[in-house]
């Protein structure tokens, strides 16, 4: 499987909740990080997603929001908590990879400006939230 979005995080299928039309699909991430992604259920069948099934749960870079110093509840499925290990900083966006609590790492692509404004740099202490509607599901052949 060749994508470019940056984000192509393996894992096992732990739970697939179903829907009128669409499935919240849980993911554990190889790390044990969990991820949940919102797809149809046509796409359910399609890719047989069933528990214990290997799966990839796939985030564009840009669809990643970093927080620090974040309290309180969000309506966002996904809050993983993790470092900074990189930042590359470009004219307008950065390039930000995270390691998260258990080792997997996510980039996230945010404005020069956002990591400027929070400060970014290695070794600090972040959480990446991702909506579940913005998780790609994807299955080798």
């Amino acid at each position: 499987m060749k994508i470019s979005a940056r984000n192509a995080l393996a894992g096992v299928v732990t739970k697939v909740t179903r829907g009128a039309v669409n499935a919240e699909v849980d993911l554990t991430l190889q790390g044990g990080e969990t991820i949940a992604a919102i797809v149809t259920n046509a796409s359910v069948d399609s890719l047989g997603l069933q528990e214990g099934k290997s799966a990839y749960a796939i985030i564009k870079a840009s669809s990643v929001i970093l927080a620090k110093g974040l309290q309180g509840k969000l309506s966002a499925r996904n809050v993983l908590a993790g470092k900074v290990d990189t930042v590359q900083d470009g004219a307008v966006n950065s390039e930000v990879t995270l390691k998260l609590s258990h080792g997997t790492s996510l980039v996230a692509v945010i404005t020069k400006a956002s990591v400027k404004e929070l400060g970014l740099k290695a070794g600090d202490e972040v959480v990446a939230i991702v909506k579940a509607s913005s998780v790609i599901v994807g299955v080798d052949h």
